[in-house]
C-alpha cells in the first residue's frame, strides 16, 4: 500500500513538472522505475512512455483550451520528428551507446547555454519568429532521442521554441502537443511488446494525470513577468545538467 501511495505522489510531481516545463519526464520516470522500483530497463522504458501518455493528453487539451499551442510550429516539428522516431528505433541497435551519449550530451548542453544566453539578450520576446529550418532540426533531434533511447525528447522541443522566441507557456504548451503525437507512436510500439508493468504504471498514471490537470492553470498564473524568467532559467540549467550527466555516461563506458 505504501509503495502504491509513493507511486501516486511521484507521478503527481512528474506530471506537474512535465506539463509545466514541456517535457523531460522520460528521464525522471526511467530513473525512478529502475533505481527505486528495480524494473528492468526495457520494462521501465515501456512503462514510462505509456504512463506519460494520459498526462500529456490532458495537459495538451487544457493548453488548447487556453489558446497557447502554436500548431504551425508544432506541426512543422512533427514533420521531421515522427520519421526520426521510426528511423531512430531502426538504427538504435547499430549505434554505439558511448557515441550516442556523447552527441546527445553535447546537444543538450549547448541548448541549455543558448536558452540562458537568449534570456539574457532578450527576455521580453513573446511571438516566435518564422523559420522553416529550425523547427525541422529541433523536431528531428527530439525524434531521434525518442526512437534511439526511449527518452521523452521534450528538452530539444522546448529549448528550440524558446530560442525561436516563444514565451515559456507557449513553449510548454506546444511541446506537450508535439510530445503526445510522438508518445502515441512509442506507446503503440511498446504495447505490442508486452513489457509494461501495469501495477506500477497505473499508480504513476493516476498521480501524473492530477499533476497534468493542475499544471496549465499554474503556468497561466505564474509564467509571466519574473515567473517566466525563473522558469526559463530552470529550463536552461536543467538542460545543461542533463547534458553533462549524459556526457559523463559516455566517458565512463
Amino acid at each position: 500500500m505504501l509503495q502504491f501511495a509513493l507511486l501516486i505522489v511521484i507521478g503527481f510531481f512528474v506530471g506537474l513538472f512535465v506539463i509545466s516545463m514541456g517535457g523531460g519526464g522520460g528521464a525522471i520516470y526511467l530513473g525512478v522505475l529502475t533505481a527505486v522500483f528495480n524494473l528492468a530497463p526495457a520494462s521501465a522504458a515501456a512503462t514510462s512512455i505509456v504512463t506519460a501518455l494520459p498526462s500529456l493528453a490532458i495537459g495538451s487539451w487544457l493548453y488548447y483550451r487556453q489558446g497557447q499551442i502554436n500548431f504551425h510550429l508544432g506541426n512543422t516539428m512533427l514533420i521531421s520528428a515522427i520519421p526520426s522516431v521510426i528511423i531512430g528505433a531502426l538504427i538504435a541497435p547499430f549505434i554505439p551507446t558511448k557515441l550516442y551519449n556523447l552527441i546527445i550530451g553535447l546537444i543538450l548542453f549547448v541548448l541549455g547555454v543558448q536558452v540562458l544566453y537568449k534570456l539574457k539578450a532578450n527576455s521580453r520576446t513573446q511571438n516566435p519568429h518564422s523559420s522553416k529550418v529550425l523547427p525541422l532540426i529541433f523536431g528531428a533531434i527530439s525524434g531521434l532521442m525518442v526512437g534511439v533511447a526511449g527518452l521523452s525528447g521534450g528538452g530539444p522541443i522546448t529549448a528550440g521554441l524558446l530560442l525561436m522566441g516563444a514565451s515559456m507557456i507557449q513553449a510548454s504548451a506546444t511541446s506537450s502537443y508535439v510530445l503526445i503525437c510522438m508518445s502515441i507512436i512509442g506507446a503503440l510500439t511498446h504495447l505490442s511488446g508486452g513489457q509494461i508493468d501495469w501495477s506500477v504504471g497505473i499508480c504513476l498514471m493516476a498521480g501524473s494525470i492530477i499533476g497534468a490537470a493542475i499544471a496549465p492553470k499554474l503556468m497561466k498564473k505564474f509564467a509571466v513577468g519574473n515567473g517566466a524568467v525563473v522558469l526559463k532559467v530552470i529550463m536552461g540549467v536543467l538542460l545543461i545538467f542533463m547534458g553533462i550527466k549524459t556526457f559523463l555516461k559516455s566517458s565512463r563506458r
